[in-house]
């Protein structure tokens, strides 16, 4: 479907937003992917992307609890509306109800949008809709359409998650023994993450690359506490600098770092030359390995199923002459003898909801049967290839215990030969910092501000 301003000067900012959104529902469009080129082909920057990507993320972000207020004010179910008339809804409802646009400016700016998009009908359905939301403030709204509910289901309107994953989220947090950081862990899940880069060891030290970014980017900088490869950004555009352009840095999220790491200090015995990653695609994790390996003489195999994200992962490790690049299916692969495997397995993603908002609406319990069971035969795979002494880490981006605690102790249930190393220990003598109790470590984005990334430690005895 395309959309075309007819006769009044929109927003361009506002305009971006309502296409990706329209996108995003009619045709599962990727906001991260598609908002980048709308704004480009809009000329929209500076403030007025930042505008839009706030608006874009923020929708996406709030989505289920916009819906809600939206029913309620306007008397009638979102899902039921045209598709131009409920993306111009949650756009005003967000700026009314999270940003600091005056009202009167968020309601006019949408009916404009809606007159031009729609017809005169929808339009004043938009107007009174959004006059109706700006009459009650946040915590009104929230009393209003949880009236009747459970605990968990209002959490999980006001949260904006579906209910299955505010159950999946509250029995991953018991397990780790979070149990009363629940509405913390949702309610992060709905806080935009700052960029984090990585500096590769051996090519650039994170001090170097924390100076270029703050210097050519004029943005304040932090080091995280999670990774030691780790610099976050206030704000600018990491493409733009040329450690990043050369490869020897990359956008990574801290956590995705410290699984990479925790895999380079696990304790092994013998020899430490041969390193796999059996699912590499994008390429973050195989990045930073590669680094690591170099630096003791090792080289690392990064293996990927699908063609377009083994280019990807090619264009990652750039820079490192010991990584080849592979395109099979990891069941397929065969030989033995690695010193460290990486099986960073596919999953729900449900650890990523900051970055990818809109996989929350996108993923249903159906999932989960089919990806456990590739998660246990990959799992399997993997042990069979790692020598006697090795070690592998079995990573996910999920919390879910279906496909982190339980496929663990499933795989290992007839396996005497494998022993569980302390992963929590192990991310401690890394960063400093403790991360949970072991042995297996699961990160949070309330509390260490990262994706829930999940790792355990396996060492072949031998």
């Amino acid at each position: 479907m395309s959309y075309r301003a007819k006769a009044k000067r929109l927003d361009p900012a506002r305009e971006a937003a309502f296409e990706v959104l329209c996108a995003v529902d009619e045709r599962d469009a990727y906001a991260n992917l598609l908002l980048p080129k709308v704004l480009s082909r809009k000329r929209v920057k500076g403030r007025d992307a930042a505008f839009a990507t706030e608006i874009t993320y923020g929708t996406l972000r709030e989505m289920a609890r916009l819906d809600a207020i939206i029913s309620s004010a306007s008397s009638r179910l979102v899902s039921k509306l045209d598709l131009p008339v409920r993306a111009l809804l949650r756009i005003g409802a967000y700026q009314l109800l999270y940003m600091r646009v005056p009202a009167h400016a968020a309601v006019a700016e949408t009916v404009d949008q809606a007159r031009v998009h729609t017809s005169d009908g929808p339009a004043k359905l938009v107007n009174a809709a959004l006059r109706r939301v700006s009459e009650r403030d946040n915590e009104e709204w929230d009393n209003r359409i949880t009236q009747g509910k459970s605990e968990q289901q209002a959490l999980a309107i006001c949260s904006s998650h579906p209910e299955w994953i505010v159950g999946a989220i509250a029995e991953a947090a018991k397990a780790a023994g979070r149990a009363d950081a629940l509405a913390d862990i949702l309610y992060a899940d709905n806080e935009s993450p700052y960029v984090t880069l990585c500096a590769r060891p051996g090519l650039i030290d994170r001090e170097r690359l924390a100076d270029i970014a703050e210097d050519e980017l004029n943005t304040n900088v932090a080091f995280s506490d999670i990774s030691p490869w780790a610099v976050i950004l206030q704000h600018g555009d990491p493409a733009l600098l040329e450690p990043i352009q050369r490869g020897y840095a990359a956008v990574q999220d801290a956590g995705s770092q410290l699984v990479a790491g925790l895999l380079a200090e696990a304790p092994l015995g013998g020899t430490d030359d041969r390193w796999l990653d059996m699912c590499a695609g994008p390429g973050g994790k195989a990045g930073l390995l590669g680094a690591l390996a170099a630096q003791r003489g090792a080289r690392l195999l990064a293996n990927e199923i699908t063609p377009h994200r083994a280019e990807l992962v090619r264009q990652n490790v750039q820079s490192l002459n010991n990584v080849q690049v592979q395109v099979a299916d990891a069941l397929d692969l065969e030989g033995e003898g690695f010193d460290r495997i990486l099986l960073d397995a596919p999953c729900t993603g449900l650890g990523s909801l900051r970055r990818r908002p809109e996989a929350r609406y996108r993923k249903s319990n159906s999932d989960l049967a089919k990806l456990t069971g590739l998660q246990r035969k990959l799992l399997r795979k993997g042990l069979e290839m790692l020598r006697g002494g090795g070690v592998l880490c079995y990573a996910t981006c999920s919390p879910h215990v279906w496909e982190t605690r339980l496929v663990i102790a499933e795989v290992l249930a007839d396996r005497s030969d494998i022993e569980i190393i302390d992963a929590a220990q192990v991310a401690k003598d890394i960063s400093g910092v403790e991360l949970g109790n072991g042995p297996m470590l699961q990160l949070w984005p309330d509390r260490d501000e990262t994706d829930a990334m999940f790792a355990a430690l396996l060492r072949k005895k031998g």
